[in-house]
């Protein structure tokens, strides 16, 4: 069994904003594996998420199942809703997929890795935090601004939170609609290939 989990904040506020691209990811993930009128999320208040439950058919292979997740506790606290669920359905942490913005990535690059720091994401950390270990997957889909980031990471983390929090403006919007197939697509080739054939992949060189 796999747990995937986009990482974001809930509500219609945050939708379209950069720290939202794990929740796009895996919405559109979703889309391009079920029909639209069975792609419906489920509160579950007992996991603090949203989450659909599907079962993946391999081509060549056995059947994967995998829970979609959306933590509904808020970007900083996303860790809470992760071990909820993973401890619920005994989800080793290896078969965690976490799927985050990040922005010491340029917008449009994508990094699949295994383990390693957080680079400072307040959700990753948490993720890490509750599950006592960083052994698990990232998705990591770049949201940084060249200038912007070399700027920003010479500021106060209050810039960044600002920063992360922004809407993608109306010139960037082809290059992230582009990411987010790309972020589903590594999904796909993740669950039917294996994780290492994506990274292989999708990674940006």
């Amino acid at each position: 069994m796999k747990l995937i989990v986009g990482l974001g904040n809930p509500g219609e506020k945050y939708e379209k904003t950069r720290h939202n691209l794990g929740f796009m990811v895996i919405e559109k993930f979703l889309k391009d594996f079920e029909p639209v009128r069975k792609t419906v999320w489920e509160n579950q208040n007992k996991f603090k998420s949203d989450i659909v439950q599907l079962e993946w058919q391999r081509t060549h292979g056995g059947l994967e199942k995998v829970i979609l997740a959306k933590p509904k506790t808020y970007m900083n606290n996303s860790g809470m809703a992760v071990r909820l669920i993973s401890d619920f359905f005994k989800i080793s942490c290896s078969d965690i997929w976490i799927v985050n913005d990040d922005i010491d990535l340029p917008l449009g690059a994508m990094k699949i890795r295994f383990g390693g720091a957080s680079a400072g994401h307040h959700g990753v950390d948490s993720v890490m935090s509750s599950l006592g270990t960083d052994k698990f997957w990232r998705f990591r889909m770049g949201t940084g601004i060249k200038n912007q980031k070399l700027n920003i990471k010479n500021q106060k983390l209050k810039n960044v939170e600002d920063f992360v929090l922004r809407m993608f403006s109306g010139s960037e919007k082809g290059k992230v609609k582009e990411m987010i197939k790309r972020g589903a697509k590594a999904i796909e080739m993740a669950l039917e290939e294996g994780i290492e054939a994506s990274q292989n992949r999708f990674n940006t060189k």
